[in-house]
């Protein structure tokens, strides 16, 4: 592990620190004290009456041997002998990986699912980023870094938070609490230049697992440069191990922060959103005075999209849905591929006759739309949407998008709307970075978007904002409205008309038995490889069935009308089968093809694919 840059120092305070979660009725109270201190401060609905008197700061200048600052902490409890204190458990930080974030399990409670991502793991963690991030910033020690920390609505957040803000502090960066707040925010905060609101922060982390379930929970990480890659994070993570084998060693305390500050970072962020609309309608105040716009945020930290941006563009919000947060998400799981989210808003549409539905995941770097109709607006027909809208403002550019997107887009992207499709990997991270790297050898693009609702464009410094990419939505009804080119969501699907949609789409999951023999001591991985070499081979030799001629991820092939992709998870032990055809016929002769040819592979579950072919 790299050593921390510059003069690090450790706050030694006293505190006294409770959270309780109310949907479990589980009340943790840490108690700490320094020795001689004749009183404690006040305690009042959670948070400490911190005064000149009774708060005071000393500075520890020992270090641990990793670079960090050696912990002494003497603990006192009025009501008991015994001071509770976290337990210690091994913990395999890669293993918390997740590509570009990471993922753990933050509350008990669901059987086989242990907690990962306990209090000492997550300041860990966040300790590993602010090494991280002393080290890619290489400021002197005349300046002291700041990190900014957001959350979605999950009921382990507040938990999260303090921790992530302890392990930051630890390190003597400043930390910025903004509260619930949307990852493309926290993103933006190291953008952002104005030194009353404390920006910019010179890194971001948001705490949330997206649309996982309510135990799970996880962090992302920024800093001016964008999202933090996968090596970046492994690098963290290794950091983190090392920072808690000395807690393992030397032990561990709940502490208290005095260098937090909170900030309401979300009115500025919602007040440019506003700002681009308006400016795309010609600076008119309210452009979208009189459009009835629904929006369901699943009870995540998408809320404010209705109040903050839709209502001072002047539209009606009535019949919004699940904008409270929620972090046991009681209405449907806040995902715009999930149908039955899907099937929330297009209702929401319908019931109150909207002129469109905007829908958000978790932590609103996703989004999708429904028009008047209640036709739904997500996947390759969002990507065909919003290709139409950057294709206006760049004609020709290149569309990035992720490997299981249709032929249909293609020809539509290509023919219709006189673009370059370039198809690539599975991975949001995979996707942004591949137009990145055209841009930079020549290729101009504008646009990468997965069929997840992922979408960034080169004009919002490649982020997945998922209310910008709504905004751009609103833009083109605002601009159209105002140049008396229509009004209502028609503007936007006649955009998409002529986008060929497949009759059947599909996607069966060929799982990987670990523990069976035929592995033969190989990781799924080199498996699941074997497998779609296997696949390629017995293609080649099939005059029915053509190999995609570019491809960059699994086997992609064409015939009966349809297509095939088979390929190897990012991350978990399957193979996603994804079949399109003009016919359920024409799609189980695709799927009969690929039954055929990876027959002989022992450990791969196919049941879902026999199934699917049965007669």
């Amino acid at each position: 592990m790299a050593a921390l840059s510059g003069k690090v120092v450790q706050n030694v305070f006293i505190a006294q620190f409770y959270q309780q979660n109310r949907q479990f009725g589980t009340q943790y109270q840490r108690d700490s004290c320094v020795p001689y201190m004749r009183a404690l401060p006040p305690f009042h609905g959670g948070k400490l009456a911190w005064t000149s008197n009774s708060s005071m700061q000393m500075r520890n200048l020992l270090k641990y041997q990793n670079g960090f600052v050696n912990r002494r902490t003497f603990y006192c409890n009025a009501a008991s002998s015994a001071t509770a204190i976290p337990s210690l458990d091994k913990v395999d930080f890669l293993k918390l990986q997740n590509g570009s974030d990471i993922r753990g399990v933050a509350v008990s409670g669901v059987e086989g699912e242990p907690v990962s991502l306990t209090e000492p793991v997550t300041e860990a963690i966040a300790a590993g980023f602010a090494a991280w991030l002393l080290d890619k910033k290489k400021v002197d020690a005349s300046r002291k870094l700041r990190v900014s920390i957001g959350h979605d609505s999950r009921i382990s957040a507040q938990k999260l938070q303090d921790a992530v803000s302890r392990g930051i502090a630890s390190a003597g960066l400043d930390v910025v609490q903004y509260g619930l707040a949307s990852t493309p925010a926290m993103f933006n905060s190291t953008l952002t230049e104005d030194e009353a609101i404390l920006c910019p922060a010179d890194g971001a982390i948001m705490i949330t697992a997206s649309h996982l379930p309510y135990n799970r929970n996880g962090f992302k990480f920024f800093t001016n440069d964008g999202g933090l890659g996968k090596n970046d994070i492994k690098d963290i993570l290794e950091r983190a191990a090392s920072i808690y084998s000395n807690f393992l060693a030397k032990g561990y305390s709940v502490k208290a922060s005095e260098s937090v500050k909170k900030i309401d970072y979300m009115a500025v962020y919602t007040s440019d959103l506003v700002k681009a609309v308006r400016k795309a309608a010609g600076n008119i105040e309210k452009p979208l005075e009189g459009f009835h716009i629904v929006v369901d945020a699943g009870n995540g930290a998408g809320g404010f999209f209705a109040a903050k941006v839709l209502e001072p563009l002047g539209a009606i919000t009535s019949g919004s849905q699940f904008l409270e947060p929620d972090g046991m998400f009681p209405n449907h799981i806040p995902n715009p591929e999930d149908k039955a989210a899907m099937k929330a808003i297009t209702q929401a549409v319908l019931d109150n006759k909207a002129n469109l539905g905007i829908i958000f995941d978790t932590d609103v770097d996703r989004s999708a739309a429904v028009d008047s109709t209640g036709r739904e607006l997500n996947r390759n027909r969002l990507i065909a949407l919003i290709s139409a809208i950057v294709l206006e403002e760049h004609p020709g550019t290149t569309i990035v998008t992720d490997s299981v997107t249709s032929d249909g887009l293609t020809s539509f992207i290509e023919k219709k709307l006189g673009g370059k499709h370039h198809r690539f990997k599975r991975g949001y991270k995979n996707v942004i970075d591949e137009a990145i790297r055209l841009n930079s050898i020549g290729e101009e693009s504008h646009l990468a978007i997965e069929t997840s609702g992922h979408g960034a464009l080169k004009e919002n410094h490649w982020l997945d904002d998922g209310a910008y990419l709504m905004v751009k939505l609103l833009n083109k009804l605002a601009s159209a409205r105002a140049s008396g080119k229509g009004v209502g969501s028609k503007v936007l699907t006649d955009l998409v008309e002529g986008l060929e949609e497949p009759a059947i789409a599909v996607e069966l999951r060929l799982k990987i038995n670990q523990n069976h023999p035929d592995l033969k001591g190989r990781s799924f991985r080199e498996y699941g490889e074997a497998v779609l070499q296997h696949l390629g081979n017995s293609i080649a030799s099939n005059p029915k069935l053509q190999k995609a001629p570019v491809n960059y991820e699994g086997v992609r092939v064409s015939g009966f009308g349809g297509w095939f992709l088979l390929r190897l998870s990012l991350h978990d032990p399957v193979l996603p089968l994804n079949i399109e055809a003009p016919s359920h016929e024409d799609a189980v002769k695709l799927g009969l093809e690929v039954a055929a040819a990876v027959k002989e592979f022992q450990a791969l579950d196919t049941s879902a694919l026999d199934k699917f072919v049965q007669p």
